[in-house]
């Protein structure tokens, strides 16, 4: 019988404006699950979304964890699990990248498969189909990255200690895929380069914490443009940027959350005065205040 498995994985927010499909950090709000040995499949799930995480059937986890085993000619495990939730679903903070690299992380301890942490991620980002959320959810920081066949090339700078981020969840998700359906099949010349001149800034600001860069460096000509008419926080919250201490403003991932970032703890009361004044004909939208997480998953085997 296999050891008890601890997991803890961070929320991670993708994008932050131009680096579509390549960039992404880490947040200080987790999925965490302990999994032991059982007779059969069980979930007891506090925190967000409680009652879809402890679904059995249609669960993301429990699928690609089964999933592993058979492609890889091991036995079903079933495992009962402990969850406590704390990344909204469907809200652009990443919970499908945590989900799935969790399923990984069990199936690989459960079904002994002696993965290396580089597989692990591999197999992470191909389910993905996209690195960035699974890079930072794995390894934490800001990290940038790429593809290249199966294997991942990514780097990864801290982010500046002060710096803090307010998530604006709005009251309904919005699935990935019709948040990427809105998107268009080519862009211009002039939207391309608008990109790489953001996204360049974007790394060299958080690696130099360069904040003053942030209004400039987060702004997107890909994606947002398009999914204005799907988000509607989207054009309420990007104009604040530079005002009240807020550095730069995007869509979290493909939405329809919102990533603030704000330049240290003192100012976060301005800020969410200005952003709650923005979206006051939203009065179920919430505010999440958070710090990015420099440390990524945590996995510790041994009695939970």
């Amino acid at each position: 019988m296999s050891a008890p498995l601890r997991l803890r994985m961070p929320a991670t927010s993708a994008n932050l404006g131009p680096g579509f499909d390549a960039a992404a950090v880490a947040l200080d709000f987790y999925l965490e699950i302990e999994a032991v040995e059982a007779d059969d499949f069980s979930i007891q799930a506090t925190g967000r979304d409680a009652e879809r995480c402890a679904r059995l059937e249609d669960n993301l986890i429990l699928e690609n964890y089964k999933r592993l085993l058979q492609e890889n000619d091991r036995p079903i495990v079933p495992l009962s699990i402990r969850m406590a939730n704390g990344i909204p679903l469907g809200m652009g903070c990443g919970s499908s990248a945590a989900g799935r690299l969790a399923a990984i992380a069990l199936a690989v301890h459960f079904g002994h498969l002696g993965w290396t942490d580089g597989q692990i991620l591999e197999e992470a980002c191909v389910l993905e189909g996209h690195p960035d959320n699974a890079v930072a959810c794995w390894v934490g920081g800001f990290v940038t990255a790429a593809t290249e066949g199966r294997s991942i090339r990514f780097a990864r700078v801290e982010p500046p200690a002060q710096w803090r981020a307010i998530i604006v969840l709005p009251a309904n998700p919005l699935a990935t895929s019709q948040a990427r359906a809105v998107l268009p099949a080519s862009y211009s010349r002039a939207d391309a380069v608008s990109n790489i001149q953001a996204v360049s800034l974007l790394g060299l600001a958080f690696a130099l914490e360069r904040g003053d860069l942030l209004r400039v460096a987060m702004k997107d000509r890909l994606h947002q443009p398009y999914r204005e008419s799907i988000c509607p926080l989207l054009p309420r919250l990007l104009p604040l940027a530079g005002r009240n201490g807020i550095l730069g403003a995007a869509l979290s991932g493909a939405g329809p959350a919102m990533l603030v970032i704000v330049g240290d703890r003192e100012s976060i009361p301005p800020a969410s005065i200005l952003i709650r004044q923005a979206i006051s004909d939203l009065p179920d939208a919430e505010l999440l205040e958070c710090r990015f997480a420099l440390s990524g998953s945590l996995r510790e085997s041994g009695q939970c």
